[in-house]
């Protein structure tokens, strides 16, 4: 039928481009599945031979990755971690920059964590060597802060605290309340140690964070890593913090050499000890009170220009939210032990009743800007409220408040007292009473903020615990043949442990396998090897199933069969709990 003809024609047409589209889309290279991030170049090279120590090393990665914190570091010949600073990541490059090493001649060890873009993670490490390689590769150590520089750190934080409290309270009452018939050399002390307690802390400081960064004991700072130190912003804000120590100093220099005139001080007038209203400032002067309370203001600043709110979600604010949190602490805490160890014991009672009222009234201010300094740093720093217990970041922040709880309790009772106007004698002994409770209760608190600027924020502990639960067991290992990456998720007792491997070539391109095979054993525990087929999924990545009947270190086999005669065997060790 010729009319049909054009129709026939034109059908047995679009069949041909459907056929031939199909042809097409058989023989085109397949777009590559997603996987696991494998390493396709670093510098310095594997096993690369340097002349010099470099100064940053990287590896690039098949896709864009997320370092896991705390686990990409760098170690030098002699052991210590060379890091300076926090890794980071451009497109698929990580980046971690390295600090000249204390022994830069021999092998160092390269290992790296990071959660791949299919949010599983991948591990592994490398070495190279500058001028030669040593006799055998550092190792990675056990804990990431040395033992004592645990116990050390706190210790020199708690000293630069109880330093800041002596100053500000004894100096504030020997500038402005101090009875003037009253020795000053008590109140002059406070002061001095104070000033020793913080440059003590401060120094002390600087030479912890070289152990720190390196992993090394307390006591194994050498000078160059200690020059490091001072050149970092940190150093330089533990630098900050002694010159302004020198400068408080200077200022303070009338106050404690007694310069201060009467009209600063709580005047008691003829032998009958009548007590006069508190005066200005005298000699120090507007100026100088200014400029020192500036200086002061500054000086507590560095506290949190050192510590955790620097790396705050809003830094601005936590810094300035802490620096008065630690100011109104200093006030407080440092007006109590003066009032404790000074003025109870030893002011005449009619002093008292004009001390004390208004010391009332400053340590009332001193507590609002505290509490409100602490509220913030808390909603910033805490995390989300449904993980309160989960770190201990949080735990110490509730111990913290219910001390606080404690001391303002005493606080307002003893309010009540002075307020009350009780006999001299009895009115006296329960106020050294609750201020010593007040000063025992906020001097654990102060020790607890000390632990709290070593301990991780709960915010990040929030971040870290998911990257835990991520991270279970993955690792990269090499052989002649090819470069494996696995995970095993999760690691537990029993079958339910799937095991997820890729298969490279040394320059990180996908290599195609044959054959699979997984083998299990436990030698310590007479387990004999159990050997399985791994169900290959592409070219390159296969899946199978592990048991682990008892706990133990098992020996984890894989052998791959790239060819008809090339195959090859790596091994690796997983503990099981």
């Amino acid at each position: 039928m010729p009319p049909a003809a054009p129709r026939t024609r034109a059908a047995a047409l679009v069949l041909l481009a459907v056929l031939a589209g199909g042809l097409l889309g058989v023989g085109w290279p397949a777009t590559p599945a997603g996987a696991h991030a494998a390493v396709v170049a670093t510098t310095p090279e594997k096993n690369a031979v340097l002349g010099q120590n470099p100064t940053e090393v990287t590896i690039t990665f098949s896709e864009p990755v997320r370092p896991v914190t705390g686990r990409v570091q760098v170690l030098a010949p002699d052991g210590k971690r060379i890091n300076d600073g926090e890794p980071s990541v451009r497109g698929t490059v990580l980046r971690i920059p390295i600090r000249e090493a204390d022994k830069p001649l021999g092998t160092f060890l390269v290992s790296y964590r990071v959660i791949s873009a299919d949010s599983h993670p991948i591990g592994g490490a490398y070495t190279f060597a500058v001028g030669a390689p040593s006799a055998s590769a550092p190792e990675l150590p056990a804990h990431e802060v040395h033992p004592s520089v645990q116990v050390a750190t706190p210790v020199a934080k708690y000293l630069g605290y109880a330093g800041l409290t002596l100053i500000t309270g004894p100096a504030l009452f020997l500038a402005l309340l101090w009875p003037r018939r009253l020795s000053r050399t008590a109140g002059v002390r406070l002061v001095r140690v104070g000033l020793a307690l913080v440059a003590a802390g401060t120094l002390a400081a600087i030479w912890l964070q070289a152990p720190f960064t390196s992993a090394a004991p307390a006591y194994d700072a050498s000078p160059l890593e200690l020059w490091q130190v001072l050149d970092s912003q940190l150093g330089l804000v533990l630098l900050a913090r002694l010159g302004l120590l020198g400068l408080a100093a200077a200022l303070l220099r009338p106050v404690l050499t007694g310069g201060v005139g009467q009209a600063g001080r709580v005047r008691q007038a003829g032998q009958a000890g009548r007590v006069g209203r508190v005066g200005r400032v005298g000699r120090v002067g507007r100026r100088r009170a200014a400029l020192l309370g500036l200086t002061g203001l500054a000086g507590a600043a560095t506290w949190p220009l050192a510590g955790h709110p620097v790396a705050s979600v809003l830094p601005v604010v936590s810094v300035l939210a802490d620096t008065v949190h630690i100011a109104a602490m200093a006030v407080w805490l440092g007006g109590l032990v003066t009032l404790l160890t000074i003025l109870l014991p030893r002011a005449a009672p009619r002093t008292l009743g004009v001390i004390m009222p208004v010391w009332s009234r400053w340590a009332t201010v001193a507590v609002i800007w505290l509490v409100g300094g602490g509220l913030v740093q808390a909603l910033l720093e805490v995390g989300p409220l449904d993980a309160l217990l989960d770190s201990a970041y949080p735990r110490l922040v509730l111990g913290k408040i219910a001390l606080l709880a404690v001391a303002l309790s005493a606080a307002a009772y003893a309010r009540r007292v002075v307020a009350a106007r009780t006999g001299a004698g009895p009115a006296r002994r329960r106020l050294r009473a609750l201020v010593g409770v007040e000063v025992t209760a906020t001097a654990v608190v102060l020790g607890l903020t000390a632990v709290l600027a070593q301990t991780t924020p709960g915010r990040q502990a929030g971040i870290e615990a998911a990257e835990a639960r991520i991270d279970d067991f993955a690792q990269t290992l090499e052989s002649p043949l090819y470069t494996l990456s696995f995970s095993i998720y999760p690691v537990q007792l029993g079958e339910s442990n799937t095991v997820h491997a890729f298969a490279y070539t040394a320059k990180g391109q996908p290599i195609t396998v044959q054959e699979w095979t997984v083998t299990t054993l436990l030698p310590a525990r007479n387990v004999e090897p159990v050997s399985t087929l791994m169900l290959g999924v592409d070219d390159n990545q296969a899946i199978g199933a592990l048991n682990f009947p008892i706990p133990g270190d098992w020996e984890v086999r894989f052998t791959l069969r790239i060819s008809e005669i090339d195959q090859a065997t790596v091994t690796t060790t997983v503990p099981v709990s």
